[in-house]
């Protein structure tokens, strides 16, 4: 006699007794879930290792409930809490491409008079200072991405880290140098 085994929502107690029994439901959750929860986010997100970030991020959240046995749809709440970590990347990957798109160099490529000679220098001093002060792998995402003109994949790659962390470097040195760069202009 085979027997359909009951979903994960119809296994939840209200209220489970222990962090271990937690684990075993949301086991149990990504076993029976998992592979859809990853067909349904590489469409939203474009990628198999983007979903499989998000997917690890929201089973992570979905643990960290104070009390899972209150949602009592687990797979409906993996899924939306899924969707909204998809969003959050969205926005920060769009947001990291607003900041770099515009050009920290662009002013000293321009048409150089004496003055703007001496300016140039003196700009590129206080820059490569700024570049210096920089924690070593901000500083080796910043240099690799604005000055190599390298992607955030390869430098993962290099730096051991995620694509998502080297963005978050390149854009916090780049806010550094811009908001440095605009007091030193502003004295």
């Amino acid at each position: 006699m085979s027997t359909v085994p009951p979903s994960v929502d119809e296994v939840v107690d209200p209220e489970p007794a222990d962090d271990k029994s937690r684990a075993v439901v949301i086991e149990r959750l990504f076993r029976e879930h998992n592979e859809a929860l990853i067909r349904f986010l590489r469409g939203r997100v474009g990628s198999r290792h983007e979903a499989l970030e998000v997917a690890q991020e929201a089973y992570v959240r979905l643990l960290s409930l104070d009390q899972p046995g209150a949602v009592s749809y687990l797979r409906a709440f993996l899924f939306k809490t899924a969707v909204n970590i998809a969003i959050d990347r969205r926005r920060r990957h769009q947001n990291y491409g607003k900041v770099t798109e515009r050009q920290l160099f662009v002013e000293l490529a321009e048409n150089r008079t004496p003055e703007r000679q001496v300016a140039a220098e003196q700009t590129l001093r206080l820059l490569g200072t700024l570049v210096e002060a920089m924690p070593p792998k901000c500083r080796a995402a910043f240099v690799m991405n604005q000055i190599h003109g390298l992607e955030a994949g390869p430098i993962a790659e290099r730096l051991g880290i995620t694509e998502s962390m080297v963005r978050k470097y390149v854009v916090r040195a780049l806010l550094h140098c811009r908001e440095h760069m605009d007091l030193d202009r502003n004295d």
